[in-house]
């Protein structure tokens, strides 16, 4: 999948995603999983931390669009989005649990310092086992796409 197929033309010039918000943001979001997926095949462990948390934040935007029929707020932090969204209350124990250890992965590599140097303690193994809990996260919070 190209990401001009995601993308509609009107979309990339700066047109509103309200019109087939649920749509657009299912799509972005597949397509951020998918490049989590080839980070972990490249090597590239800590993107795919960075691509899992977009991905969600992503599915997580698309809930709040769908549900206000409103642009989201430009905000990363998914334990606020899922408070925005109301679904705070609903998540399983566990998807909370790595839903939180997710948040820091999208600082991590975005504003890289001594307080967040996670690149030494992410192997194959870790990214792995992010890839699949950001897979099940990721099929739940589609069902409440949807």
């Amino acid at each position: 999948m190209q990401f001009d197929d995601i993308i509609e033309p009107s979309l990339r010039k700066g047109a509103s995603v309200l019109g087939n918000h649920e749509s657009y943001w299912l799509k972005i979001a597949q397509y951020d999983l998918d490049t989590a997926k080839s980070m972990l095949k490249a090597g590239r462990y800590l993107y795919v931390g960075f691509m899992c948390h977009q991905s969600i934040e992503k599915l997580l935007k698309g809930i709040y669009s769908t549900k206000f029929n409103s642009i989201p707020p430009r905000i990363h932090n998914l334990a606020k989005l899922l408070k925005l969204v109301e679904l705070d209350g609903e998540i399983p124990p566990d998807l909370l649990e790595f839903l939180n250890a997710l948040n820091p992965l999208n600082i991590a590599s975005r504003y890289p310092d001594e307080d967040f140097d996670l690149t030494d303690d992410i192997d194959h193994a870790y990214a792995n086992n992010i890839l699949k809990n950001c897979g099940r996260l990721f099929t739940w919070l589609k069902s409440k796409l949807t």
